[in-house]
Parts: structure tokens; sequence; C-alpha cells
């Protein structure tokens, strides 16, 4: 792990140079104060994994001590950090955000405190669509990554899809593919990237109904439309479906544990969502913050991540030690970039042209 050299504190209050007067008059060495942060994190098993083996190095790295702090999921998450910021509280000093949930933050305002790009050399590793900038400034960067991707039982599907568009061919997959049900769980950005001209399709009505008309041909070669990620995982390991969209680290658990399922990444790619680490604007801790981002951004820490987590990483594989098999256990190209502003600024009319599909035999 790449170390980061520690930051020294300076006192110059008088009362500091009180101290260190009164220390040396009892002969006493002044001890240098802890530094700390607290770090919020989606839980279970994924900050388990955080406070076991990312933390620790940051840590030694640094010597900045980690709270770790269990946050739910990022639009709930918003709303607490609004109430705790309305009420000047600070629950953590940084928070991992989805895009989506970033881009709320931003347009609220007042939630998120700009960061210094000079103090985060390492996030130049990342693609600029993972630095998140508004008005203010840098107010989030990329932490990790992950893909819905298309998934196929091997042993009933033999000759694997190279294109998204083969999930349309009935005589292959008639009554017999698992789709969710969300209208926002990317499916769209799926049928936009495949038929259409992607993310510039969303922005008018016209492009919407499209989109919806053309996922509405799915509708014959679907078994399951599900909304919990429980029941595709349990249509896959009955058989009752042979393919679908699922997520890719699950799905690659799901093989390591001898389950007979393939995640792939078709020539137009797979939908990829990813989080952000945000300083609250109420935090005193910019320095550690930035300190902890710019750790997070090391291709070493990445790698980290991926072995021991099972996120994406978000910097090129060539700038990381990960092999082709680790690589490709967590992450894949191309990628498909969903349209995060639409689903924000036309929800109610995705939702109701979508839900209205799904109801019409």
């Amino acid at each position: 792990m790449t170390n980061i050299n520690r930051r020294t504190l300076l006192k110059s209050s008088a009362s500091a140079g009180g101290l260190a007067i009164a220390a040396s008059a009892l002969g006493t060495p002044l001890i240098a104060q802890s530094r700390s942060i607290k770090v919020g994190s989606y839980g279970g098993y994924f900050e388990d994994s955080f406070k076991t083996h990312v933390y620790p190095a940051f840590t030694e790295a640094t010597g900045i001590e980690i709270e770790s702090v269990t946050q739910p999921n990022s639009s709930d998450w918003l709303v607490t950090l609004q109430q705790a910021t309305q009420a000047g509280t600070v629950p953590a000093d940084v928070s991992l955000y989805a895009r989506d949930a970033l881009i709320k933050a931003s347009r609220i305002g007042g939630l998120l405190e700009p960061l210094d790009a000079k103090n985060m050399a390492n996030s130049s590793n990342l693609d600029d669509y993972f630095i998140y900038t508004d008005a203010t400034g840098i107010i989030g960067v990329g932490a990790m990554s992950w893909f819905t991707s298309l998934v196929i039982n091997p042993e009933f599907v033999t000759t694997p899809p190279t294109s998204w568009a083969e999930f349309w061919d009935s005589g292959q997959y008639e009554s017999s593919l698992g789709l969710s049900k969300l209208h926002n769980s990317n499916l769209l950005d799926v049928v936009a990237a495949t038929f259409f001209e992607g993310e510039e399709t969303f922005k008018t009505n016209d492009g919407i109904v499209a989109l919806v008309e053309k996922a509405a041909e799915l509708k014959p070669n679907t078994a399951l439309w599900w909304s919990a990620e429980s029941q595709m995982e349990q249509a896959m390991k009955n058989g009752d479906v042979i393919g679908g969209m699922y997520y890719h680290d699950v799905s690659q658990l799901m093989a390591a544990d001898g389950f007979s399922i393939a995640s792939l990444f078709p020539k137009e790619g797979n939908p990829q969502g990813y989080g952000s680490w945000c300083l609250s604007t109420l935090s005193e801790k910019k320095d550690e913050a930035e300190e902890f981002i710019n750790f997070s951004s090391d291709p070493a820490t990445q790698a980290l991540m991926s072995r021991m987590i099972g996120t994406a990483p978000l910097v090129d594989k060539s700038k990381t030690d990960l092999t082709d098999e680790e690589f490709a256990f967590v992450s894949g190209t191309p990628a498909i970039q969903p349209a995060y502003e639409a689903y924000l600024d036309n929800e109610t009319f995705i939702k109701e042209t979508w839900d209205t599909m799904l109801g019409t035999s």
C-alpha cells in the first residue's frame, strides 16, 4: 500500500502554548493530539469489510483513526443529512452517495463541503465522470462502482449472447427472462444503448415513450419481473429463468458457489453505478477527509477494495496489480452510464409510462 505523508497539526493559540509550557515544567513530554474521522458506509458485509481491510490500512498509512458509521441507502441517508444539518449536527464527516443522491444533494445546496483537488492528487487516476463538480466546486469523488449485467444460465444458453438485443429473440428466450420491474433499474438505459442514441433519447417525452415501447417487446420473453434481489437469485438457482439482468458481483459469488450462472459484458456494455465520498458541510475534518479520499483513490486501495469487498475499481486496470481474473470477477467493459439527470428531472412521466406498460396485457 502506498503510504501517504501524514500532515503535522500546528497549534498557534495561546492555550496550546500554555499547555506546552505546563508540560515542560512537569518534565512530561507533550502527547500529540490524535486525529480521527467518522466515515459512513452501507452496513452489513460491506461495512464490515471496510472496517476489516480498508480503514486499518488507512490508519497505518496516515495515523488517522476512523470511526465507522452505518448509513442506509443513499436516498434515506440524504434525508438524515438534511435533518442533521438543520440541527447543526454531523452524523458522519464523510459519507457515501450514489450519483443520483449526489445530484439531489447538489440541487438542495448547503449540505456538502467542496473539496480541494490539490489535496487529493490520487483522484487524478479517476475519469472526470467520477469527479462530481457543481457551482461550489468538487463535492463528490468516486469511491467504487458496481454493475448490473447481462446474465445467463450456461447450461441452457450454450452460445453466450454478445448483445442485449438477443434477449428480444423469442425463439431463444420466450418466457425465460428475469428483469427488474422498477422504472429506474437501468433496463431503459440498456434499451437506449442497444437500439437508440443512449442517454440523449431520455431528453424528450417522445424518446422516453419509444424506450418504454421497445422494452414492452420483452414482455413475452419475461417470466419474472423482479423487485427484490432475492427473487432473481432464487429464480436463477431454480432454473425458473435462464437469463436476464442481475448484479455482476452477486452473480460472480453465486458462480463461485457452484450455481450455473454467467455474468457477461455484451458489446453495448452493462449499466455502471458508483458511489462517491462526500464531506458534510458542518464537518471540521476537511483535512482528514481529503487524506481519506486521496487514499481511497490510490490504485493500490482500489485493488484492495476489489479483492476484499468485491467492488469494481474506478481506475484503469493497468494502474493496479489486479490480475485479469481478479478484474473480471468485479468489473468489465464497456460501461453504460445511466441517465441520472433524466430520471430525476422527469421521474413522474418515466414512472407512469413504465408502470402503464407493465400493467397492460
